[in-house]
């Protein structure tokens, strides 16, 4: 198995260059991945969906380069409008989104949840992203990102490790 067809569907429709890496599925996983393959983790992005707990229902997809952490407590709580926040369980986020854990992806998500991504993953030239699967990322300009649908890109979504 490669990419999703629904992530490479959203990229065509969005006119988006990319180039689909094959990947092993136990090496999905960033700091796997970028070990086994090369990647700089500067050139890795993470999708992380997010879920408010207080009121429940709220949902954002996070997209934050892989030598940074999403700000879930600050940036996150306050542009969803809510009490309490975290990253939604595995079974939430494969339920919401239909991929695979170590996969998830902005373009190929359902209409309705909203795609947030750092302001520093759109200044990367290449960046590496899930394909939807474990057995694929996809290589594309971090500024094509935000010309997917739903896409906003947001200063402060995420902060340096440490």
């Amino acid at each position: 198995m490669s990419a999703d067809p629904k992530v490479i569907d959203a990229l065509e429709r969005a006119e988006i260059p990319y180039e689909i890496m094959d990947c092993h599925p136990d090496l999905a996983d960033t700091a796997a991945f970028c070990e086994a393959y090369g990647v700089d983790p500067g050139e890795s992005a993470n999708t992380i969906l997010v879920a408010s707990r207080r009121p429940a229902g709220h949902h954002a997809a996070c997209v934050a380069l892989a030598t940074t952490k999403v700000d879930v407590n600050g940036t996150v709580r306050r542009r969803l409008g809510v009490k309490k926040v975290s990253f939604a369980p595995a079974d939430l986020t494969v339920e919401l989104t239909g991929m695979e854990i170590g996969g998830v992806t902005p373009p190929g998500l359902p209409d309705g949840i909203p795609i947030w991504v750092d302001q520093a993953v759109v200044g990367v030239e290449s960046v590496v992203i899930g394909a939807g699967t474990r057995s694929a990322k996809i290589r594309l300009r971090g500024a094509d990102l935000a010309r997917l649908p739903g896409a906003e890109v947001v200063p402060g979504l995420a902060v340096p490790l440490g």
